[in-house]
């Protein structure tokens, strides 16, 4: 019997412990842009939510003079927003070699870089929030991942000689 099989049959042996989740869980969906405007601010980040009537609302997060944005994406008339993409873009950084993006792409988990239609290079990262969300501290992680990923890349530029601040 595999290990995988050992853990489904424990898991099917006590009934709940898979689907417990821990009393007072707060849900963090992509519908309230403001609550992952309080988790990145509460992450040391200035931010700045824009809420349109009628278009998908985004939130432009700044610290230490790296800017990013939280576009909220698969939206109903600017609403009910189901996922989000946080967005790094470094202007001036074209001559960052494709080799170097490929270099990124394959040591680095969680997040994408490629380079936009004007060529500067942009760091991507999608998180899911659709049904009733995730825990605030997978939530919270997920932004401290991203935090750590926006640090990397930038010195990771930086290091090739492509940007400097």
């Amino acid at each position: 019997m595999t290990q995988i099989r050992r853990w489904i049959m424990m898991l099917a042996a006590a009934p709940g412990l898979a689907a417990a989740t821990p009393a007072g869980a707060q849900m963090i969906d992509a519908r309230t842009p403001e609550r992952i405007e309080a988790l990145l601010a509460a992450d040391g980040w200035t931010t700045a939510l824009t809420a349109e009537a009628g278009r998908d609302p985004y939130i432009w997060a700044e610290r230490r003079g790296l800017r990013f944005v939280v576009a909220f994406n698969n939206c109903t008339d600017g609403r009910r927003c189901r996922t989000l993409q946080f967005l790094l873009g470094v202007e001036g950084a074209r001559t960052l070699t494709l080799d170097k993006l490929n270099e990124w792409n394959r040591d680095q988990r969680f997040a994408r870089a490629y380079r936009d239609e004007a060529g500067d290079p942009v760091l991507a990262m999608d998180l899911d929030l659709d049904f009733k969300g995730l825990p605030r501290a997978n939530v919270e992680e997920t932004i401290r991942t991203w935090t750590g990923l926006v640090d990397s890349f930038y010195r990771f530029i930086v290091a090739a000689g492509a940007a400097g601040r």
